[in-house]
């Protein structure tokens, strides 16, 4: 784990994994300090600011050195459910690069829980993990220039949901109607880090 400086009140802790990243989050967001106004995690990065002047860098670096980083605290998390028609373009090359029938990879993606490991991309992009092992599949060779706002897609460990119309080279297995980035709502994002995510099918 490295600590860099990050302008006169912010820190990025480099780790190791994607796990170690979710550990480092999850500790500092369960400590509550106050002087803590901002924490970023990224798939290997964790920012972390605080109020100017405070001094609550030192505070944070002694509580994450001190942690366990292997059981980390649990937290409370929201958990959310995503209704969702499994009908994408990728779903039929999904099952058939899995091995399995597309009625297989609807009930593999709908029985696993996710968590919010971290957002980007997009606003309210979240990159969830809890993919089960068939289902990790590389991203398409040539991506598509559009991809619908609610398409449901897999890419490597993860799956996530665009939020609005974009380029995007994940492989579309289904899309949902809920609303994953609102700018006027008072949370504009539906999606936290911590989280937890359930896919329903509608199909």
């Amino acid at each position: 784990m490295r600590w860099l400086p990050y302008g006169p009140d912010a820190t990025l802790i480099e780790c190791s994994s994607l796990e170690e990243a979710g550990a480092v989050r999850a500790v500092v967001a369960a400590a509550g300090l106050p002087e803590v106004t901002e924490i970023v995690p990224g798939a290997r990065t964790v920012l972390v600011a605080v109020a100017p002047g405070s001094g609550g860098l030192a505070e944070v670096r002694s509580l994450v050195e001190a942690a366990d980083l292997d059981h980390p605290p649990a937290g409370h998390p929201r958990e959310i459910t995503l209704d969702v028609h499994y009908d994408g373009a990728d779903l039929d090359e999904v099952a058939r690069t899995a091995g399995l029938s597309p009625a297989e990879v609807v009930d593999l993606h709908t029985g696993a829980e996710y968590t919010v490991a971290f957002t980007g991309f997009a606003p309210g992009f979240g990159y969830l993990t809890g993919l089960p092992e068939p289902l990790r599949q590389s991203r398409l060779d040539s991506p598509r220039t559009k991809v619908p706002a609610g398409s449901v897609g897999l890419a490597g460990e993860f799956t996530g949901v665009y939020p609005r119309s974009s380029p995007g080279g994940w492989r579309l297995i289904g899309h949902t109607e809920t609303v994953l980035f609102n700018p006027r709502a008072d949370r504009p994002a539906l999606l936290s880090p911590g989280d937890k995510v359930r896919f329903r099918s509608l199909s």
